[in-house]
């Protein structure tokens, strides 16, 4: 995998853009955690497809949060670093937050995003069923919440350094707060911009894959999207929580490549 930076014409914004492999093209976009160290799910579908895996706005080397408000702002943004990007018909893929301003951009530009593919997105409020409130846990109880196989994804948050070692805690402190300043302009105090208004303007073809032990947005979100998306087929994947690309990796590749 490399790293470029592109300067969005607009704004003025650096944008970082990790980009890997060979193939039809593929716009993928994180979700609040960023990319995980070594992003396994990056790496197994740059063996397929052309990634093109912009990090946004508080987000490793990226900047121009402050520009960022709400919603809108960063579904357009978002479509903004698309175009610049000049991919040709891609698939756009978003796991969570990125899932859920993927909706948004298949909502707004539906002639113009024709595959999609939501990685247990956020967007969704059921009250019988509550998403975790991610802003409230400390880092040793996010692998629990995050992967059905705790111990494997304390290991891939942590590649790099120990959870123990005070050093590392206060680095991976000091970024948690810009990543989760970010999000929460969208996913604070509930992860509901009104988006379940304007899903039934997606005309993607779309595919949502959902991790079938997800403890953060439960696999009921799934029945949900897919009820609401007209051209829409909801895989579940067994064995796999919230960070279901990053913990069954060729699954979720498989599911991509079977469909579009």
């Amino acid at each position: 995998m490399r790293s470029r930076f592109l300067k969005l014409k607009s704004s003025g914004t650096r944008i970082e853009v990790v980009e890997a492999g060979k193939g039809k093209d593929l716009f993928y976009l994180h979700g609040a955690g960023g990319h995980m160290p070594g992003d396994p799910l990056l790496a197994a579908l740059a063996t397929r497809y052309r990634v093109t895996a912009p990090l946004l706005p508080g987000y490793g080397r990226s900047d121009g949060e402050d520009r960022l408000r709400d919603m809108l702002d960063i579904t357009l943004h978002a479509l903004d670093i698309l175009q610049a990007c000049k991919l040709g018909k891609p698939i756009v893929v978003g796991h969570s937050m990125g899932g859920m301003i993927a909706a948004e951009m298949a909502a707004i530009a539906h002639t113009e995003i024709k595959k999609l593919c939501l990685l247990a997105p956020a967007g969704l409020w059921l009250d019988q069923h509550p998403v975790a409130d991610l802003f409230s846990k400390l880092p040793y109880e996010l692998p629990a919440l995050l992967f059905h196989d705790a111990e494997a994804g304390q290991k891939l948050l942590a590649t790099g350094g120990n959870m123990e070692d005070p050093e590392f805690l206060k680095q991976f402190l000091v970024m948690n707060a810009r990543r989760l300043g970010m999000a929460g302009k969208i996913l604070f105090p509930i992860p509901d911009r009104g988006l379940a208004q304007r899903l039934y303007r997606i005309t993607a073809k779309t595919l949502i894959v959902w991790g079938r032990e997800d403890v953060l947005i439960p696999p009921v979100y799934g029945h949900a999207f897919k009820k609401a998306i007209s051209k829409s087929k909801l895989a579940s994947i067994a064995k796999a929580g919230h960070a279901v690309g990053q913990e069954k990796p060729q699954a979720v590749l498989r599911a991509i490549r079977d469909f579009f």
